[in-house]
């Protein structure tokens, strides 16, 4: 799928809201067996059995609670990773967009690769202590997949201790506030134009440690308002608050904001759709990033 911690920011340990009981840090060291004994019920007597089980047929613990119809595999994978702090909403609940498969899906193979593109970013073009860099994502074409790349590795690295925020800056069509079910009311339009109302910064609900700062009310001049002096300062107050900062932008085929947010932000990562997305187009892009001195992390043709 992919080719080619600042010390200052906040750093909070908080439970796990994932649509069913908070799971406390000291919770999650617990045995498999207990985490399902407090979530599914499951009696003392019934704990034994799968026990007995597991030795008599030499599987792990949760397959001989699933043999034996005591819990689904999902509720297995859910209890995993509570066991090891991990996110996870079960896409049965229908707690969050289907597209966010890194939260739905951790452990797919489509995921893994959110989670090499996340690593790639950190030790390449996002840099580290006062040279980090806020990643912006940006492609060359409508429909490339954009969002739904920045939406997912928003997550990845919201799964990482620290704080991430994912700024919408696609002031001609945003998508995000849809993706996560986030008030675009106020947003980034209008903090560059000196209406932001106060808490623009938005906690993204069953998704701990994720924060959005929505596009806003779209702008009939979004390309001056990204022009101005306001967007840079805000990207470096945001780098001191935060351990990840994710930029998504409009289509360069739009206009210059995708170039001048790739600008401000210090590093990009291209995304292009396999099989429409132009070589050509993305070639010149490409060229018109390093004008401006900005990081290529690298090219992510998504299949999505």
């Amino acid at each position: 799928m992919y080719k080619n911690t600042h010390p200052n920011a906040p750093m909070t340990e908080q439970p796990s809201m994932i649509g069913r009981e908070a799971v406390m840090p000291e919770q999650a060291e617990n045995s498999l067996g207990d985490i399902l004994r407090r979530t599914k019920g499951l009696t003392a007597e019934q704990v034994k059995d799968a026990l007995d089980y597991q030795n008599l047929n030499g599987v792990r613990f949760g397959e001989a609670v699933v043999a034996l119809g005591l819990a689904t595999s999902q509720d297995i994978v859910w209890a995993l990773a509570q066991q090891f702090h991990y996110p996870y909403t079960p896409t049965s609940e229908g707690e969050l967009h289907a597209e966010l498969v890194v939260a739905n899906t951790p452990f797919s193979e489509q995921v893994e690769s959110f989670r090499e593109l996340r690593t790639q970013m950190l030790s390449g073009p996002m840099g580290h202590g006062d040279d980090r860099k806020a990643l912006s994502i940006v492609s060359s074409d409508v429909g490339d997949g954009k969002s739904f790349v920045a939406a997912n590795l928003a997550v990845a690295f919201s799964q990482l201790p620290g704080r991430t925020l994912l700024v919408d800056a696609d002031l001609r069509n945003p998508r995000l506030h849809e993706i996560f079910g986030v008030d675009v009311s106020s947003g980034l339009s209008g903090i560059l134009s000196g209406r932001a109302a106060a808490n623009v910064i938005k906690p993204v609900k069953h998704l701990p440690n994720l924060y959005m700062l929505p596009a806003g009310v779209m702008p009939p001049n979004p390309a001056e308002l990204l022009h101005r002096a306001a967007f840079s300062l805000l990207i470096k107050e945001l780098l001191g608050k935060f351990d990840y900062l994710l930029v998504d932008t409009p289509a360069a085929s739009l206009g210059p904001d995708a170039r001048m947010i790739a600008a401000h932000c210090g590093a990009c990562l291209l995304v292009g759709r396999s099989g429409r997305t132009r070589v050509d187009n993305m070639q010149q892009f490409v060229k018109q990033l390093k004008k401006s001195t900005v990081r290529v992390g690298g090219v992510l043709m998504n299949d999505h």
